[in-house]
């Protein structure tokens, strides 16, 4: 499947929504993906998981840092490439494919920048299946394959080549390692070969991300609701909907952290939920009743990592990141279910609430809403 300009642009209105809040800057990410697809010599093309060769060597392309620096710091058309390349000097092989490591607004289309560039193809492929702020949390750390080398690069020049001993460890350097570059650098880890990739990824991701971005689309084409043509295509349900009344966000550690207060609209779909605190770390993370952190508990739970939490305008359905969240916005906050993988015991131990300091136990969001019907 050859790329065109109208999938990158259904890919990132679709991945942002996957990429719960995090994931980095589609319309940046969506400029550069087709200014590669226009000046490269060949076209770029999408490969299904499956079509992938035992033998092949892979690498994801990405982004790691805090979204808020991104959208500032413009990343240079090159940096990726750089981290790339550094990644093939390292394992002194050519990679024969690339794709993303998390489905998000940017990072879904950075291996296509890489892509068009090598002459190689994008897999449809992720190791999420949506986003997360952490190096550690893919499912190949969950399969027990190793992150090293680790490549960084950012828009200077400088590049470093890690080695760590597994997915944790490269979240320790790495991350100190960003910060020093600006906040925001290029990133390339768990190189693999393709059979292992099969066995480990989560497939047709990218698929269906462009789904989302197309339904979306023609929802507004149509004047229907394109919070609703979201919902049929990721299940879920709508928590409440309602305008933003406070937001919380810094950036620190590299990650642009928070909560955002939302209130129900009285001329809004009445959910029976009246306030709805929602918690992020680049990604939103934790949905719960109440006006602040305090309200946090198991009885005022809505929905939690590893399960998606998305924030989507309540005219049009198109996603807001986290680092666009403003007072006064008219919302549908919505929650749909994770990949099966995240709800294993090693899923929940990696990336549910627990891990990010929360108090509260993981419950699926169709527990969630069965218990809130009651």
């Amino acid at each position: 499947m050859i790329i065109t300009e109208q999938m990158i642009d259904d890919i990132a209105l679709g991945a942002t929504v996957l990429g719960t809040g995090g994931g980095g800057d589609p319309y940046s990410g969506a400029l550069m993906a087709k200014v590669a697809i226009a000046t490269a010599k060949h076209p770029v093309r999408i490969i299904s998981l499956e079509d992938v060769q035992d033998d092949w060597m892979t690498v994801p392309s990405s982004m790691i840092g805090a979204p808020t620096v991104a959208v500032e710091k413009l990343n240079s058309k090159d940096q990726m490439l750089i981290a790339f390349e550094a990644m093939e000097k390292a394992l002194d092989t050519e990679v024969a494919a690339t794709f993303p490591i998390e489905v998000g607004g940017f990072n879904s289309l950075i291996p296509i920048l890489v892509a068009a560039q090598k002459n190689i193809p994008v897999i449809d492929c992720d190791a999420m299946g949506r986003a997360f702020p952490e190096a550690q949390m893919v499912t190949f750390f969950l399969d027990g394959l190793p992150s090293a080398p680790n490549t960084l690069a950012d828009e200077r020049g400088n590049v470093v080549t890690l080695y760590p001993i597994d997915g944790i460890w490269s979240e320790k350097f790495a991350r100190p390692i960003t910060e020093q570059m600006g906040g925001s650098a290029a990133m390339c880890d768990y190189p693999m070969n393709g059979k292992n990739l099969k066995r480990s990824a989560l497939p047709a991701t990218l698929t269906q991300a462009m789904k989302i971005g197309e339904a979306i689309r023609l929802a507004n084409d149509n004047n229907q609701s394109g919070t609703q043509a979201v919902l049929n295509i990721v299940g879920g349900h709508t928590i409440i909907s309602g305008k933003i009344v406070d937001i919380q966000r810094e950036t620190d550690g590299g990650f642009a952290t928070g909560g955002v207060v939302i209130e129900k609209l009285a001329q809004f779909e009445d959910t029976g939920i009246d306030n709805v605190f929602v918690q992020f770390q680049n990604e939103l993370l934790l949905a719960h009743k109440g006006t602040s952190r305090a309200d946090m508990n198991q009885d005022n739970l809505l929905a939690s990592t590893p399960d998606l939490i998305s924030i989507l305008d309540h005219e049009t359905g198109k996603p807001i990141t986290t680092e666009q969240l403003r007072y006064g916005q008219r919302i549908d906050l919505i929650a749909y279910p994770c990949d099966p993988k995240w709800r294993t015991d090693k899923g929940i131990e990696v990336a549910g609430p627990g891990y990010f300091g929360y108090t509260v136990e993981y419950q699926t969001i169709e527990q969630l809403k069965s218990a809130l019907k009651r």
